[in-house]
């Protein structure tokens, strides 16, 4: 039996060979789906890792305990019980230690903690003194020094509360938090939560009595293997166990892993659904394929099944040498092209991680292949044994049925019922399971099914009407459409290979964009440099020195603890770097909104000295300061004249720090008591200024019709501590007498050169506080801030449905030296050259970190929507390929009749040209039909089945995501379905095209 297989192999190579390359390309896809299904669901858990905030990945262990004046022996007895408790192994945690307290501002009492952290001064960039060494030793915020008054070597007060001791501590250093969404800043009992940020120190100051209670903290950021979980390693479940341990324990374990972890999981779902729905696919193309390769080279076997039957060969026998055939070439396919899948899956997905995953992606592999085999074997054993039951008469008959089998039909009504109920059970709702995954599918393949019906009849009606026309080809062409057996199901795999591929690009080719998209909104621009700068000032005018024409690179200062988070940028330079989306508004609200409240320029020092003409009309002495701030540097310089007793004065001070270009801006004047510079000044206080001017070169400041202007003046937001009188010439202090006492940050009058109320532009529902009094905000200089809603957006960038945009240059000037950190960033417009950057560090900036929108989308590439949209595109590429295998087969077993029939016609005198084109005509017409058909039945399938593209596991949707069927999308499809397909025909017509052109004329 052997033998007679083999050489009925050698007889028939031509159908071996396409047994062989059907099989191997299902056996391709079969195999690799398990191993891209494990290797890609790593790898979508590491990007979920990676692009997930720091507090999803960090445990925090916490207790509120009694130290009794020994902190230290506290800490390593609380350290050893969360060590003994934790199932984890190999972690690098972070102890802390903790109370809450408040210190006293005049006018509020906000919350402000006394903190120990270990590493402290690793984590933060000292902007003044050294790190804390000595017990009551401490290190304040720099934007806590600003809200507070506070200077190197001042001593800071904190209390529980007014009738508590308060806890002093000594101000040896300032800070700025370097990584501040790093998992060392995730544990929120160390940011400023509504409060000051907190006052680090060393562990022996919380021998105090104030802080013998504190809260004591274990913090660990959990390695990305655990939380990927290979091997089957479960983080949840270890988590969950130990969680009652703890509690018995009297600690509390602060989990938040279950949101990534729940991330993770719905990303695995999704690949692995994506992989095998795509598999089922190609499966169900390749059966199909492989099933009409049998049927059609079928025929050629009949003349060997009539011989052995005369020769009294038994059904069985017949049955196994024809499936011994089929057998070889299919084994043959199979282990070409499983080791294939495994080098494809390997290349896209990358490794298995983990020993047993390996295991188990080699056995699913090994059963997916098999199955193929048992499936194509299935299909061919039916055929084999539809032809035996033929009688010997019919075996060797030449002519087709013309009849369609009522068999097909039942196939036809049960593909069109099923279609029908994928379809209901998706617009029920229903589609995360069942015959909702493939409803398109089954949609495009209803459609294929109904205009192969359609066709063959149109083609029966043009045939006919063409011949008795006179026009031969058309008429022809029509026939041999209409009249090759089973011409109808390779026209209807056809389509359907097309309109899956044409779909699975086009949700591939959406998905890619919807990426790009998410990470423009993300960013807020192309690329986006995280950068250090001493203040917003520095920061602004850095770049606009670096990139002078304001095309290249603008700067931003992100604030997300603000609430609602605000953006500043420079909106001068918005247009030129931003691709700004119709969901942000318009783009022109805050420049107008400015523009409508003209403003007097701003007052500017450029000299070595200042001469004040003032009077003090208080009984006793008084000092008055003017503060200023260089427009370059944003460094603040304060000048003090006086003491000055009661009457007429012109005193002159030297300035420091103003000469260089572009100069000082002019920020407040300040009353000052003559006990220290931040003395407050006595509630009769109250001076009237008539000039300003400077030397150096000499000129004049602020003259009297500056100085007598009410419109450039403005009290402290925070306090009614003093009252402004502007005119006449002159501007007149007066501290308010109020009941509630002086205000402690009540002394102080600004300049008005920005719009006030500021303009912003909110995205999302205003602040409750909004309902009942004037908008503020708090993000600017640590006041209150009024605002007024200019415009609004329904996303924001960077901080999307919920935050404002203000404008920079705006917020910095009201903000004026009291300048809060937030996140300073540079946006780089698409273009920017590369000098740009060389330019920001020449002009002072230091680059922290670069992130881009390629390198953002190819990190959202990783999630289980697009891993699995990649697969579905490899999965539907292979179904095309089938397909054209199909049609070749087609064309090669008609080959010999259809060269038969056209020589016939040459004798009868058809022209060689009619030959040929007829023999073109017959197999274009397939392809085309078959492209033109998919398009549509794509373009039918989804919308009547109403599935949307979701691009993004997390369900990220703040825009809206592209059509799965876009123009450039859908031409392209097209374009490389038509390549593939028409390759194919032009090759499997090309011997036919040789038989007739060597016929002769």
């Amino acid at each position: 039996m052997l033998a007679l297989v083999l050489g009925a192999v050698r007889a028939r190579l031509a159908q071996a060979l396409t047994l062989l390359v059907l099989t191997g390309l299902i056996a391709a896809v079969a195999a690799a789906g398990p191993w891209y299904a494990l290797a890609a669901g790593s790898r979508a858990a590491d990007g979920d890792v990676a692009s997930a905030p720091a507090s999803q990945r960090t445990l925090s262990v916490r207790k509120i305990a009694s130290t009794n004046g020994l902190p230290e022996p506290a800490v390593e007895t609380f350290a050893g019980a969360v060590r003994g408790l934790l199932p984890l192994t190999g972690l690098q945690p972070v102890l802390g230690m903790t109370v809450g307290l408040a210190v006293d501002r005049g006018d509020a009492r906000p919350s402000m903690s006394v903190s120990y952290r270990e590493n402290f001064c690793d984590h933060v960039r000292l902007t003044g003194g050294s790190c804390p060494a000595a017990a009551y030793e401490g290190a304040i915020s720099q934007d806590a020094a600003e809200q507070l008054g506070l200077r190197l070597g001042d001593s800071l007060k904190v209390q529980a509360s007014q009738n508590t001791l308060p806890v002093t501590l000594k101000v040896v250093a300032t800070y700025v938090v370097v990584d501040p969404a790093g998992s060392y800043w995730s544990n929120k009992l160390y940011r400023a939560n509504g409060g000051i940020e907190p006052a680090f120190t060393v562990l022996d100051t919380f021998t105090d009595d104030q802080l013998t209670g504190p809260t004591i903290t274990y913090d660990v950021e959990v390695p990305a293997e655990l939380i990927r979980g290979d091997d089957g390693f479960d983080l949840g479940t270890r988590l969950s166990a130990a969680d009652s341990a703890f509690t018995q324990a009297d600690l509390r374990l602060v989990n938040p892993t279950w949101m990534l972890l729940a991330t993770i999981a719905r990303d695995r779902d999704t690949i692995r659904d994506g992989v095998v729905v795509a598999l089922g696919q190609v499966l169900v193309l390749g059966l199909f394929a492989i099933g009409l390769a049998g049927r059609y080279t079928g025929r050629e076997r009949r003349g060997d099944a009539a011989l052995l039957k005369l020769r009294g060969s038994t059904r069985r026998g017949l049955l196994g040498l024809a499936l011994g055939q089929h057998l070889v070439p299919m084994l043959a396919g199979a282990l070409l092209g499983a080791p294939l899948g495994f080098l494809l899956a390997r290349l896209l997905a990358g490794p298995v991680r983990g020993d047993d995953d390996r295991l188990l992606a080699l056995g699913l592999a090994a059963a997916a292949v098999g199955a193929t085999l048992l499936g194509g074997l299935l299909v061919l054993t039916v055929l084999e044994a539809a032809v035996l039951r033929i009688p010997v008469a019919g075996l060797i008959g030449r002519a087709a049925s013309g009849r369609r089998d009522w068999r097909a039909d039942v196939i036809d009504l049960v593909l069109l019922a099923v279609a029908v109920g994928a379809t209901y059970q998706v617009r029920a709702g229903q589609s995360t399971g069942g015959l909702a995954l493939v409803a398109p599918a089954l949609v495009a393949l209803a459609v294929a099914l109904l205009f192969a019906r359609l066709l063959g009849r149109l083609a029966d009606r043009v045939g006919g009407a063409a011949l008795h026309a006179g026009r031969l080809r058309l008429g022809l062409t029509a026939a041999q459409a209409s009249r090759r057996p089973g011409i109808d199901r390779v026209f209807a795999l056809v389509a359907v290979a097309v309109a899956i591929f044409v779909s699975t690009a086009g949700v591939w080719s959406a998905g890619r964009e919807a990426r790009v998209q998410r990470s423009e909104v993300e960013l807020g621009a192309t690329r986006v440099l995280s950068v250090q700068a001493s203040n917003r000032t520095a920061l602004e005018a850095a770049v606009r020195r670096a990139d002078p024409g304001g095309k290249n690179a603008m700067a931003a200062v992100i604030d997300r603890e603000s609430v609602p988070p605000v953006v500043a940028v420079d909106t001068s330079r918005l247009a030129a770097i931003t691709r700004w989306r119709p969901e942000y508004g318009s783009l022109t609200t805050l420049a107008q909104a400015g523009d409508a409240q003209p403003l007097p320029p701003p007052a500017m020092v450029t000299g070595t000295g200042l001469t004040l003409r003032m009077t003090n009309d208080a009984k006793g002495p008084i000092r008055v300061s003017v503060v200023l701030q260089h427009e370059g540097t944003g460094i603040a310089h304060v000048v003090t004249f006086g003491p000055l007793k009661r009457g007429e004065h012109t005193v002159r001070r030297p300035v420091e720090g103003c000469t260089e270009a572009p100069g000082c801006r002019l920020v407040r004047w300040q009353l000052v008591g003559t006990d220290s510079e931040s003395a407050l000044p006595p509630v009769s206080a109250a001076v009237t200024l008539t000039g300003l001017s400077q030397q150096g070169p000499d000129g004049t400041v602020l003259d009297g019709a500056a100085l007598g202007d009410s419109r450039r003046w403005r009290p402290d937001f925070r306090g009614a501590g003093v009252d402004v009188f502007a005119a006449d010439g002159r501007l007149k202090l007066v501290m308010d007498r109020n009941e509630a006492g002086v205000p402690l940050v009540g002394n102080k009058v600004y300049a008005v050169d920005a719009a006030l109320p500021l303009p912003i532009v909110l995205a999302g529902e205003s602040p409750p506080a909004w309902q009942f009094s004037d908008p503020i905000l708090y993000s600017f200089g640590g006041a209150a801030v009024r605002v007024r809603v200019a415009g609004t957006a329904s996303v924001l960038p960077v901080v999307g449905r919920d935050g404002v945009l203000v404008d920079l240059e705006t917020a910095r000037r009201v903000a004026a030296e009291g300048d809060l950190g937030g996140t300073f960033q540079v946006w780089l417009a698409a273009d920017a050259p590369d000098s740009v950057v060389d330019a920001l560090r020449a002009n002072g900036l230091t680059i922290l970190g670069s992130d881009d929108v390629p390198e953002r989308a190819a990190l959202l590439g990783d999630q289980g929507t697009a891993v699995a949209a990649t697969f579905a595109l490899l999965a539907a590429s292979v179904g095309l390929l089938l397909a054209a295998a199909a049609m070749a087969v087609a064309a090669a077993v008609e080959r010999g009749r259809q060269a038969e029939q056209l020589l016939a016609l040459r004798v009868q005198g058809m022209s060689l040209k009619n030959a040929v084109a007829i023999g073109y005509a017959g197999s274009g017409a397939l392809v085309v039909a078959g492209l033109l058909t998919g398009l549509v039945a794509a373009a039918i399938a989804r919308p009547a089945v109403g599935v949307q593209v979701r691009p993004f596991t997390d369900g990220w949707n703040l825009v809206p995501p592209p059509g799965a069927l876009g123009a450039a999308a859908l031409l392209l499809a097209g374009l490389v379905a038509l390549l593939v397909l028409g390759v194919t025909g032009w090759l499997s017509v090309r011997p036919l095209v040789r038989t007739l052109r060597r016929s002769g004329r």
